[in-house]
């Protein structure tokens, strides 16, 4: 091979190399202190978010803890360090987390924050003894990503100090465990430290409440805030009767 041609090759390999290395250095310091794409694999924070959406989450929004580190790094940096710059959740506050039990990344919405006392009793939500506000909104009929027809009551639910509600959807009592049920769970007492998280689906929402769920999670295990749909691959197949919900495209939580 002529030099000069292979000294061209070897040069323009280089630049490839060069910046393809710079490009990931950079997405990597940019997805650890700064934005992350997600995706939601499960039904648990319907009708917020529905399975297919991918998301914006803000990493910055809590500070940064070792957990702030994506493609599983974490497991490569000692536990119980902390946060830089931590700040505490709002209360409502959507929020990607790492399980505590078993590492998975999840998503749910804050519920609880440390010191208060949470607790489900007939299907409502109570906060320090206070019954949440909630408002029917109306009665959705949909079949879930498994192919099953369900009926949810739709209801629009309004924390306390919180401005802006957020809909829930509540089913009769299907998920119970060895006689533990979703809608008459607690009273839970918030550790220091940590916050009680819930999914919008509440009774199909493996969470806080839940024996198998994450239990209580730790300020140290939050990822970051979810800020915004993005889009969705979600599809669904109109039919009489049955809802369907739209295409999401770059939606504000």
């Amino acid at each position: 091979m002529n030099p000069e041609l292979l000294n061209k090759i070897k040069a323009e390999v280089i630049d490839w190399a060069r910046f393809i290395a710079l490009f990931l250095i950079g997405f990597y310091v940019f997805s650890t202190l700064f934005y992350a794409l997600f995706y939601i694999p499960s039904g648990s924070m319907r009708p917020t978010l529905e399975v297919g959406d991918r998301f914006i989450a803000s990493k910055w929004a809590y500070g940064w803890s070792r957990q702030s580190l994506p493609w599983g790094a974490a497991r490569l940096l000692p536990e119980g360090k902390g946060r830089i710059f931590g700040r505490i959740p709002k209360r409502g506050d959507v929020v990607v987390f790492v399980n505590p039990k078993n590492n998975m990344v999840m998503i749910k919405r804050v519920v609880g924050l440390p010191g208060d006392v949470i607790e489900t009793r007939g299907g409502r939500l109570y906060i320090n003894g206070d019954r949440v506000p909630r408002t029917f909104l109306r009665i959705s009929r949909f079949r879930d990503h498994y192919g099953q027809i369900r009926t949810a009551q739709v209801y629009s639910e309004n924390f306390p100090g919180k401005q802006r509600a957020h809909t829930i959807y509540e089913f009769s009592d299907q998920m119970v465990l060895q006689g533990w049920s979703p809608d008459d769970s607690g009273p839970f007492t918030v550790k220091d430290g940590h916050v009680f998280m819930m999914g919008d689906n509440r009774d199909n929402s493996n969470d806080s409440r839940s024996p198998n769920g994450p239990g209580q999670v730790p300020l140290e295990n939050l990822v970051g805030k979810a800020q915004t749909v993005v889009f969705t691959l979600a599809r669904c197949r109109r039919e009489p009767g049955l809802d369907c919900p739209a295409g999401r495209l770059w939606r504000l939580f």
